[in-house]
């Protein structure tokens, strides 16, 4: 996804993009490869958070707490001084958010697409009846 920039980067994704994704946990692990920082934002409470990055086994360096998605943005762009700051969401009201705060946005199906990243419901589980044939059936 870098296009062969700049690895001093911090990645947010907000919570809903991260749950549009198939696999978060290999998304993280992905972006770490050319990111400095990646984290998760969110106007829900810290638990919920906390739970969906456990549950998919998401290690992040940031996440919001009990701040609202702005305050986070504008806190996190003061810790981490990296060249870029680029923020991952799903809404206008996320791309709002990123102008406010100084924040690179990029709509997750973007993301997704540059980064070679499934998202949730793009691939399609196979169902084992569907193909199968059984040869001892009457």
């Amino acid at each position: 996804m870098d296009g062969g920039g700049s690895t001093d980067m911090t990645l947010a994704f907000e919570l809903e993009a991260l749950k549009a994704l198939a696999d978060p946990n290999v998304v993280f692990n992905d972006a770490r490869q050319w990111t400095e920082y990646v984290g998760v934002v969110s106007d829900k409470p810290t638990y919920v958070v906390t739970n969906f990055t456990r549950k998919h086994r998401v290690r992040q360096d940031f996440f919001s707490g009990p701040r609202g998605v702005e305050e986070s943005l504008n806190n996190v762009k003061r810790q981490f001084d990296t060249d870029r700051h680029v923020f991952i969401g799903t809404t206008d009201e996320h791309r709002e958010l990123a102008e406010r705060t100084e924040w690179e946005f990029l709509p997750l199906d973007q993301a997704a697409e540059a980064a070679d990243w499934d998202l949730a419901g793009e691939t399609e589980d196979e169902d084992p009846f569907e193909t199968s044939s059984r040869d001892d059936w009457p």
